[in-house]
């Protein structure tokens, strides 16, 4: 499964919905940043891990979650 990982202004989101490009997701999110990917599940981990120490749960527990679950969409959860 291909996962990308979208910034907005507000969130950090995990999305695994098939987007042509860059420009679709641009189009959904009206305070998109950017985005990375598509990536596979094992890489978004490894990244997520690096970059962000203070995700909550672990990033491979976020991951799994959007991978299991029917929504396309997660957003990224922190410690507080």
């Amino acid at each position: 499964m291909q996962i990308q990982i979208i910034y907005t202004q507000t969130d950090v989101l995990l999305s695994k919905h098939p987007y042509p490009s860059w420009r679709e997701i641009q189009n959904q999110y009206p305070d998109y940043m950017t985005s990375l990917g598509p990536w596979d599940e094992d890489a978004v981990i490894e990244y997520l891990a690096d970059e962000y120490p203070d995700l909550s749960p672990h990033p491979k527990e976020q991951v799994v979650a959007l991978i299991e679950d029917t929504q396309e969409t997660r957003v990224l959860t922190f410690a507080r």
